[in-house]
């Protein structure tokens, strides 16, 4: 269902562009409204398209090592190509990502014609501005921001929408705020140069393992659009209201800042070498628990805003024709206790490494740690939502009481490394407590693994985590029982490996797509237990469902082992990258 789209973006805003269409673009922010938005109505979302009209072949792929995308249409009259970007580059001792969507066609044989449509919209689809022709920009009018496309294509063919020969370069610059006053052509053609250097030099920073390096840098070259660079969030994923699976009503809105989300894509990066993300991100964790004395939310808007209130837009058609199309997300009011441990992983390399010695004062890191491991304590057997977000109730979550441990075992790390020996020591306290929880109340001696909630039998494919942050120690027979209870119990393709998240009932009925980092979190923890060939084979068989472009979505529907959920999904590339590195030969 998602076969052929393309993200590009700068760390300021994203956009997924199919075939020389935009289908989906939110500004100011990714949080915003979109301005384009066809992906979830074809009559009200707007329009920016770049089309051959006689194209009979359309081929779309990354120029290597970046986030440049290039289009090209092949037809009876001719060739052409479209190169889309959101310029990214270093000017002035800071990084230049403005709000400007650049896209360069070029003719390569014949004499291509294409059309351009320019329709841009606002207020989710609810206005349509009005234009005007400037001399070689249209105007768009009713934006909370000037709105502008400048172009060197006849402005009467861009209003009209008619056809023409594609017999030189052209160029199109869609600003938003800020219009572009200088040379079109030239500061067009810098600005694809610069963005192309720029990500091929983030590209040679990264480290990659010697096996799937194409695969791992294209999912690290898609977590790091997810990056709010203003401010240090993390996108879960770019779009809202992909539906898990058809007919759900599973569709929820994740333009926003999950902490525990966030987690594991430090994770993945600083696996790949980047650490300016963490920092970033601490200072925006901080600022978050300055506002609410110490106690977080599961997630906030990329501004830091806790507020994000879930609504339905009935006059959108919604992605083929799957309601209910859903901004915001009740998610922000939910408890869900784990984020304070994940935190505390989060971070914790600023405080552990060498190399930040001096980045984060020492009282501001014993600050930041105390207060997490303080939330973890009072917090350690409260029932909350859990990982998954359950609506209608509260129980005490196994994964939720792993997390307490994970972070109260690094929390005496972190203090041991700052000499803090009176924090060192509660922190020893809450991890034995939450260690003794795990075993009095989340291990089923019957079942053989930890249970999805303390004293009740079913499993949750997110504990397969425990192998992963090395829960079972050196017990390899209960890390096996544990790895092998959860393949049986939540396979959805006949055991060979792709799972849902849980099988029990939950507010919308039973699960039926495959959620795929938790396929991925299988790999890794089939390799962790000695079981290399499996974890190989089932990993590689994900390979084989990418998009197309290396893109992954959350979901994986096991009928037709479509892709389904929102797009692209940061928890589905974190996971590749860590399969990745754990399966692939050592470099020496």
């Amino acid at each position: 269902m998602l076969r052929g789209f393309g993200i590009i973006g700068n760390c300021s805003f994203s956009a997924l562009v199919k075939d020389g269409s935009v289908e989906w673009m939110c500004w100011p922010r990714p949080d915003s409204s979109f301005v384009f938005g066809s992906l979830l109505d074809r009559e009200q979302g707007g329009a920016f398209a770049i089309e051959g009209v006689d194209a009979t072949e359309v081929r779309q792929d990354y120029v290597e090592n970046t986030n440049v995308l290039r289009t090209v249409f092949s037809g009876p009259s001719g060739v052409f190509e479209v190169y889309d970007f959101a310029p990214r580059f270093f000017l002035y001792d800071r990084f230049f990502k403005p709000p400007m969507l650049v896209r360069v066609v070029r003719p390569l044989s014949g004499e291509p014609r294409a059309v351009v449509r320019c329709r841009p919209v606002y207020d989710y689809g609810l206005l349509e501005p009005t234009s005007w022709a400037a001399s070689n920009h249209v105007e768009y009018r009713g934006f909370p921001a000037p709105v502008r496309l400048t172009t060197n294509v006849p402005l009467a063919y861009v209003e009209d929408e008619r056809p023409f020969l594609v017999e030189r370069d052209r160029h199109l610059v869609l600003t938003w705020g800020q219009p572009l006053e200088a040379g079109l052509e030239e500061t067009a053609e810098r600005f694809l140069e610069r963005t192309l250097d720029y990500w091929r030099r983030w590209v040679k920073e990264t480290r990659i393992p010697r096996d799937y390096q194409a695969e791992v840098i294209r999912s690290a070259l898609v977590l790091k659009l997810h990056q709010y660079e203003d401010t240090g969030a993390l996108l879960a994923a770019t779009t809202t209201s992909l539906p898990e699976h058809p007919g759900s009503g599973r569709n929820w809105d994740y333009r926003y800042c999950w902490l525990r989300d966030a987690y594991f894509t430090l994770d993945a990066l600083e696996r790949l070498g980047h650490s300016d993300e963490m920092e970033r991100f601490l200072e925006y964790l901080r600022n978050l628990a300055e506002e609410n004395e110490g106690v977080l939310q599961p997630a906030y808007r990329l501004n830091g805003s806790p507020e994000a209130p879930e609504r339905e837009l009935d006059h959108l058609e919604g992605f083929r024709g799957e309601q209910p199309v859903r901004v915001g997300n009740q998610a922000f009011e939910h408890v869900q206790n784990d984020v304070y441990g994940e935190m505390v992983l989060a971070i914790s390399r600023l405080f552990l490494d060498q190399r930040f010695v001096g980045s984060v004062p020492p009282r501001t890191a014993l600050d930041t740690v105390e207060g997490l491991v303080s939330q973890i304590d009072a917090r350690l057997d409260e029932p909350d939502a859990g990982p998954w977000e359950f609506r209608e109730r509260t129980r005490l979550h196994t994964f939720t009481v792993l997390m307490h441990w994970a972070g109260a075992r690094r929390a005496v790390e972190v203090a041991e490394a700052l000499g803090a020996e009176e924090l060192a020591e509660r922190a020893r306290d809450v991890e034995r407590r939450a260690a003794e929880l795990l075993e009095r109340q989340c291990w089923d001696d019957e079942v053989g693994a930890l249970t999805q909630v303390a004293g009740e039998p079913q499993l949750d494919a997110v504990n397969l985590l425990a192998v992963h942050v090395g829960y079972f120690g050196d017990d390899e027979t209960r890390a096996a029982s544990h790895v092998d209870a959860i393949r049986e119990a939540l396979a959805v393709d006949g055991g060979h490996g792709l799972l849902r998240r849980y099988a029990t009932r939950d507010d919308f009925g039973h699960m039926e797509a495959a959620f795929l980092v938790c396929t991925f979190w299988l790999v890794e923890a089939l390799a962790i237990i000695g079981r290399t060939d499996e974890a190989r084979e089932l990993f590689e068989h994900l390979l084989s469902l990418s998009n197309g472009l290396g893109l992954y979505s959350e979901d994986i529907l096991p009928e037709t082992l479509e892709q389904s959920g929102n797009f692209p999904q940061t928890y589905s590339h974190v996971g590749l990258i860590n399969a990745a590195f754990r399966l692939s030969r050592r470099w020496d």
